[in-house]
């Protein structure tokens, strides 16, 4: 019998899909109505772990961190809020339980859901009934027409949503065992010739971070090259596209590939029941590979956090005094949690007044 429902939920949902059109409309901001200067409070661990702590997502008494480039694991599991360590998991190596990359992981109700592009594979874990060490539950196989897969979020408990990076359209819905069930929306991009000939190029060029809130039905990516932020609500079938002073992705092709040739845009972003909140960097590749050059390594990731209404609307700024990578927003407590991979003590947080 649960086989069947989720089969007939699936049909109605696709139904849905194709009997509903999408109403897109452009919002164009060139500044925030209200500009605020956050100082951080460094979070003190008792462990030394890191090597680039990409990403950071809590929920519930638990937070845990994507270390990009772990030596021996990729996550680490905190308490939270007070940031005890718990343990490590995501071993990295080849064998069925270990990973060969790692891009992103979301919470999942007691446990979580972990990304390998390599193995272009999905993996459930769960925490143990000890609270301190996650075991595997599930591991999806994906469909081979998904190309590379570089973030995930968890749709309806049932279905995965992933970026489409062939370039024929912006996402693609992919059940519970892996398998493609649709695509869906399309690249915002005014570039004709890599619309007709150049698609997965442009994709790349158009490569995006993503989050979704399944009680607002609101999913959000943010271009890392460039300042385009879409908003798709996925129970009205809206599309916002917010463009900023920067905006579409600049690149330029050689052999297939998009190659960067304007600014690092957003890096991170959440949506919370509130609002949307984006980190921006804007580094020009110009400066950053002057700065090389010069032997100057100019600091990763953005001092800015830009926040907008869940329909679009330039909300705040926020200039921090760190360079953050990841965030997690917990609006309850007035927080913002991030990471600084530029720093020895890595994990900090800012305090904030919420929408």
């Amino acid at each position: 019998m649960h086989r069947i429902a989720y089969f007939i939920s699936i049909l109605f949902f696709l139904l849905s899909c194709t009997s509903q059109s999408t109403v897109s409309t452009n919002n164009r901001y060139t500044d925030f109505p209200q500009v605020q200067e956050l100082k951080a409070k460094t979070i003190q661990l008792d462990t030394a772990l890191f090597r680039y702590p990409f990403r950071i997502h809590a929920s519930d008494n638990k937070a845990v961190v994507l270390d990009l480039h772990g030596t021996d694991h990729y996550f680490h599991a905190f308490s939270y809020p007070e940031f005890h360590y718990l343990s490590s998991f995501g071993k990295r190596g080849d064998s069925p339980e270990e990973m060969l990359s790692a891009e992103n992981f979301r919470w999942n109700g007691r446990g979580l859901w972990t990304l390998d592009a390599n193995k272009s594979e999905l993996t459930e874990l769960q925490f143990a009934l000890s609270g301190d060490t996650l075991l595997h539950q599930e591991v999806v196989k994906l469909d081979k027409e998904i190309l590379r897969a570089l973030d995930f979020v968890v749709y309806e408990d049932s279905t995965f949503i992933i970026p489409d990076y062939t370039g024929d359209n912006r996402f693609c819905q992919v059940s519970s065992e892996g398998k493609l069930l649709r695509k869906f929306g399309t690249i915002p991009s005014t570039n004709k010739e890599a619309l007709e000939n150049a698609r997965p190029a442009l994709a790349q060029a158009w490569r995006s971070f993503i989050d979704y809130n399944p009680r607002k039905g609101v999913l959000v990516a943010a271009t890392q090259l460039g300042e385009f932020l879409e908003i798709y609500n996925l129970k009205d079938s809206t599309h916002v596209v917010c463009v900023g002073p920067h905006g579409e992705p600049e690149f330029h092709i050689a052999e297939g590939y998009g190659i960067p040739t304007g600014i690092m845009g957003f890096g991170d972003v959440q949506v919370t029941d509130n609002a949307i909140y984006a980190v921006f960097q804007g580094k020009t590749f110009k400066d950053i590979m002057e700065s090389a050059k010069q032997g100057n390594k100019l600091p990763d990731g953005g001092q800015s956090i830009y926040v907008f209404s869940l329909k679009g609307e330039p909300l705040r700024k926020y200039v921090l005094d760190h360079y953050v990578h990841g965030i997690f927003v917990d609006e309850q407590k007035g927080i913002i949690i991030a990471t600084d991979v530029n720093k020895d003590e890595p994990i900090i947080e800012y305090s904030i007044n919420c929408m």
